[in-house]
């Protein structure tokens, strides 16, 4: 009855006082190595074991780690996960091995295939939409990761039953139809994989290190195992990941919430358990807390009691047995038996009574090894107390600190929002303290000496707003970001020219002046040189004489004297003919027809008038 009461109050102390259940999370991981009918692969099986205890190690409720399946183990194990994935939040499927394309599908190759033709690949291979029908009912995160882009000698061999049938190299761009669904590639569509010379490939060995680090998005830990792969492989091969998430961060582990008060003792359960069966001190007891706690260390101590217990039965049975002895030899030594008889009883009863005492002594020795465990074990939660109270301490140190300095910037802050207000206020009431008591010359007279000041302004301060005083407002305006009106001296342009501790406006200088500091000062060159257009000192270039001819003034002069006299009368071309012959006509003249009939070109006809 102590037993089974022991029992039940332990059960009700699992069911009532155990941790909450958090989000479920699952992994299948499969490894093919041992090919029949091709080459071994090297690192599947390594690669699968080391990603499956990177699962464990990440807190993972199941981790199925499968290596080396034929065909119907393959099936087997899909069809197994896809019912632990009905209740989870988190599916993950990872396998490495053989993977081949056809026709834009992609097959994941157990290590029984043999793939004579390209028909084989329907039947003697498990398709990569099987896996994703595995991992399709969890809720958060469907996860697929094929470390299978190796270079697959199935395709160089096979027969092709239709001469126009794809099989591709490496596998082929997929593109996740369900929300929520990543699948991770070792090479990029088209490409493949290098199984790596070490232990791991390097595709495994890069997941390993990045997946598990907590509160990583998985997007962003997928591209650093990209920038791994990589950096190792020479950059020949680049893993890619399609599919989509939404926007929150999607973290393979989560980042463990920092604790600000106090915090139970993890063992704290396991404690009151092995506490609560030391003051049963039965052997069911502690066989039922060895059932629920098969390991660890206070499964260790429950195992040294265990043998505490058997010690003393054992030493109960040899004092039973040499009283029992005892009581034989007495009835002998009554009966008056005969001698041998009684001697034999006599020598039962001496080993009998040697048995007991090395019982007796067996039962000590077990006795002062459950004393030194039991020491060790206040011992070590002596420490473990110890230890969460230091890290209780510094913990609420660092959240003080931290309260501290936020305290202090907020002061900061608040200080100097009240200062910048303080400031306002001034400047906006010193204007209208001061206007009433300035004539408008006395107010120009002051903007112009602080535009003196800030360098927009060379002419003397004396009043008088003209345009140069106007001028150099405008400059204000321009290299200050202001917008006052540059036609009127006005307080508030003289307020935010005084909040300019230096010079504003550029000094600018004259043609052959140069800026030293704050002033201009004249610009001087050594002998030889000049100042050019840039205001820069330069070399004077000799100029080279021009040759002229001697005879061309002459030349020109009696050809302006031929141009300006005014030309002679020339003559007409025409002939006139008479009895006596043909000559031109007389310079002056001209020819008239004298008679009826057409002129002629010789005269006929014709008349000489000179007049």
């Amino acid at each position: 009855m102590s037993a089974l009461r022991f029992l039940l109050l332990m059960l009700a102390v699992w069911l009532g006082c155990g941790p909450a259940m958090a989000e479920k999370r699952v992994a299948l991981v499969m490894g093919n190595s041992a090919y029949k009918n091709v080459a071994r692969l090297a690192n599947p099986a390594n690669d699968a074991a080391l990603v499956g205890g990177m699962f464990k190690t990440a807190g993972f409720d199941t981790v199925d780690v499968r290596l080396d399946l034929n065909a119907a183990d393959m099936r087997r194990s899909l069809r197994e996960f896809a019912g632990r994935t009905r209740d989870a939040e988190v599916a993950v499927i990872y396998y490495a091995g053989h993977g081949i394309e056809l026709d834009g599908t992609n097959y994941l190759i157990p290590t029984d295939a043999a793939l004579e033709t390209d028909g084989d690949v329907l039947d003697e291979t498990v398709a990569l939409d099987r896996a994703l029908f595995a991992v399709e009912p969890a809720k958060q995160l469907r996860l697929v990761i094929l470390d299978a882009c190796r270079d697959n000698p199935f395709a160089k061999t096979m027969k092709r039953t239709v001469a126009s049938r794809a099989i591709g190299r490496g596998l082929a761009k997929v593109e996740p139809t369900s929300p929520n669904t990543m699948i991770a590639f070792a090479a990029k569509a088209g490409s493949t994989a290098s199984d790596g010379n070490s232990k791991n490939s390097p595709f495994a060995a890069a997941l390993v290190e990045r997946l598990p680090t907590p509160g990583l998005d998985l997007r962003k830990a997928f591209g650093f195992v990209r920038d791994d792969v990589l950096k190792s492989t020479g950059y020949k091969q680049e893993p890619y990941v399609y599919g989509s998430l939404g926007g929150d961060d999607v973290p393979l582990v989560a980042v463990k919430p920092i604790a600000t008060g106090p915090q139970a003792n993890p063992d704290a359960e396991i404690r009151r358990d092995y506490e609560l069966a030391l003051q049963l001190g039965t052997r069911d007891g502690w066989t039922a807390f060895l059932d629920r706690f098969p390991s660890g260390f206070y499964s260790n101590l429950a195992k040294g009691q265990l043998n505490k217990i058997a010690a003393e039965e054992t030493r109960a049975a040899a004092a039973e047995k040499a009283r029992q002895a005892e009581d034989e030899k007495a009835r002998l030594a009554s009966d008056r038996a005969k001698k041998a008889e009684q001697e034999k009883a006599a020598a039962a009863a001496k080993a009998a009574e040697d048995a007991k005492a090395a019982a007796e002594k067996a039962k000590q020795v077990e006795e002062a090894k459950a004393a030194a465990a039991e020491q060790r074990r206040k011992d070590a939660e002596a420490a473990v107390a110890k230890a969460l109270a230091d890290k209780q301490a510094a913990e609420k140190a660092l959240a003080d600190k931290l309260a501290n300095d936020k305290a202090a910037a907020e002061l900061a802050a608040k200080q100097a929002s009240d200062k910048a207000q303080a400031e306002q206020k001034v400047a906006a009431v010193s204007p209208t303290q001061s206007s009433p008591s300035l004539s408008p010359q006395e107010t120009a007279k002051l903007v112009q000496s602080e535009l003196r000041r800030v360098g927009c302004l060379a002419a003397a301060a004396d009043g008088d707003w003209n345009a140069s005083s106007q001028r150099s407002l405008t400059l204000f305006n321009k290299y200050a970001g202001t917008k006052f009106d540059a036609k009127l001296a006005s307080f508030d342009a003289l307020d935010a020219i005084k909040a300019n501790p230096g010079r504003v406006c550029p000094l600018v200088c004259d043609r052959g002046f140069k800026a030293d500091g704050g002033t201009c000062v004249k610009i001087t060159c050594r002998a030889g040189y000049r100042i050019n257009d840039d205001n820069e000192c330069e070399k004077v270039q000799d100029k080279k004489p021009v040759p002229t001819r001697e005879d061309a003034r002459p030349r020109d002069d009696e050809r302006k004297k031929v141009e300006s006299t005014p030309s002679k009368p020339q003559a007409t071309g025409q002939i006139y003919c008479n009895s006596a012959g043909c000559r031109p006509v007389r310079p002056g003249c001209r020819l008239e027809v004298s008679g009826i009939g057409r002129t002629s070109t010789l005269g006929a006809g014709n008349a000489e008038i000179c007049n």
